[in-house]
């Protein structure tokens, strides 16, 4: 599934021609496009979809969205990472029991 996930943009540069920021999503923090929200700034709360900023948004809805994901462990799913999911050992199967 994918989701658009608000975060708190923490720096802003220019790679190149492309603006891009550094986000904060409750704690997680990626690397963002920035290019289809052009006058964005330090401070501000985007949602984000696969790597881009698509709007913005107020902070009190920010916070209230990720507080839900949170809650429901889509945070979680939403930002794992798949080379530490690798090492892990999978889940052992559950004994049948036997009359």
């Amino acid at each position: 599934m994918c989701l658009g996930v608000p975060g708190r943009v923490e720096r802003v540069w220019d790679a190149d021609g492309i603006s891009m920021g550094e986000v904060d999503f409750g704690g997680v923090r990626k690397e963002v496009c920035l290019a289809y929200v052009p006058d964005v700034g330090v401070g501000a709360y985007v949602i984000v979809h696969v790597g881009f900023a698509i709007t913005t948004l107020d902070e009190a809805s920010a916070l209230e969205t990720l507080a839900l994901f949170r809650s429901i462990g889509t945070l979680e799913a939403e930002f794992a990472d798949p080379l530490a999911a690798a090492d892990s050992p999978p889940p052992t199967p559950p004994l049948e029991a036997t009359p």
